[in-house]
């Protein structure tokens, strides 16, 4: 099977397929486009979300800390704690442990989570450090956002750019690859967007003003997102691909490996659907957190849709992570 996430269509065959028992408490479960599991508690709902780090080496303990905690802010709520496992391999050292759990510390004080447990275990099963960590939110289930509620004509915006983490991965991993390619100063900026893979001020602001849905932009990437987002809402997606911000030198690294910057993973973008009366105020409130919004399409009857050039092509399920393609060049 390809390396990456399983393609939503195995996921729909054989992993929701057997997915059959339900219980009435859970009022948003496992589906594409979902990023988290939601738990009735009376007045407020538990957020639930789980993700692995696997495609990174470096400042994994960060990354584990700020890629679930942006699940839990899609749904517009807060994160309040997280459950750490590190998986590592028999060769690891107490320092590369020390680091991992520095930098998870110094992620969890910025962000104001609190690492509550989890699981350490040096391990032969796996051939380099894994971790998967599970980020517990709060929210008052009258703010609950629901994509059902998306109707033709609302609008689909991102925050600040397409690519962000995988630029900053690949930038990290590849650095000496890149060297004779590009200038070093670029790949210094490419490694820097590491800083910005965090959504949860524009999850949390856009929960408050009430938009229709959001999702991290992860796996798959920008086109990836919108083909979730259209199966998640029940409606269809028409974006405008030169009205996608993108960095040039997130172009030039996908133009030097060969890969497509619009389906590279793309943490600390967020996806967000919203009335257009709305628009004006989002900008406004993600403005004075120096957080960057644009338009870049709308909602249609049906379809998964980009204009490029003039053209209207359709956007196909997204499969591997173009991440996996630019890093196999290490094996």
């Amino acid at each position: 099977m390809k390396i990456g996430k399983l393609s939503n269509e195995i996921l729909e065959k054989i992993v929701f397929e057997n997915i059959s028992n339900k219980r009435k408490e859970v009022l948003v479960g496992s589906g594409i486009g979902e990023d988290n599991a939601i738990i009735d508690f009376g007045h407020e709902v538990c957020i639930m979300s789980t993700d692995p780090i696997t495609g990174a080496t470096k400042d994994i303990g960060k990354l584990a800390i700020y890629i679930s905690c942006n699940d839990v802010a899609s749904s517009g709520a807060e994160p309040i704690g997280v459950l750490l496992t590190i998986m590592a391999p028999p060769e690891t050292t107490e320092k590369d442990i020390d680091l991992i759990m520095s930098q998870a510390g110094k992620a969890s004080k910025e962000l104001n989570v609190e690492i509550m447990g989890g699981h350490t275990e040096i391990t032969d099963a796996v051939t380099r450090i894994v971790i998967s960590t599970t980020v517990i939110g709060k929210q008052l289930k009258k703010n609950m956002l629901n994509s059902k509620n998306t109707k033709v004509g609302d609008k689909v915006l991102i925050t600040k750019y397409a690519g962000i983490e995988g630029t900053s991965i690949i930038a990290k991993e590849l650095e000496q690859y890149l060297e004779n390619k590009m200038d070093k100063e670029k790949i210094r900026e490419a490694q820097s967007m590491g800083s910005s893979i965090s959504v949860v001020k524009e999850g949390v602001i856009c929960g408050k003003i009430g938009v229709k849905y959001m999702h991290d932009i992860t796996e798959g990437g920008v086109l990836g997102a919108i083909w979730e987002g259209a199966v998640a809402t029940n409606k269809g997606i028409k974006i405008y691909k030169d009205l996608i911000p993108m960095k040039e030198v997130t172009k030039e690294i996908a133009s030097i490996l060969n890969i497509d910057p619009y389906r590279l993973i793309s943490s600390g973008s967020m996806l967000i659907i919203s009335e257009e009366n709305k628009i004006e105020t989002i900008e406004n409130q993600l403005a004075k957190e120096n957080i960057k919004v644009k338009v870049i399409g709308e909602i249609i009857e049906e379809g998964m849709l980009m204009v490029e050039n003039g053209e209207t092509k359709e956007i196909e399920s997204p499969s591997s992570d173009e991440l996996y393609k630019a890093l196999s060049i290490l094996d």
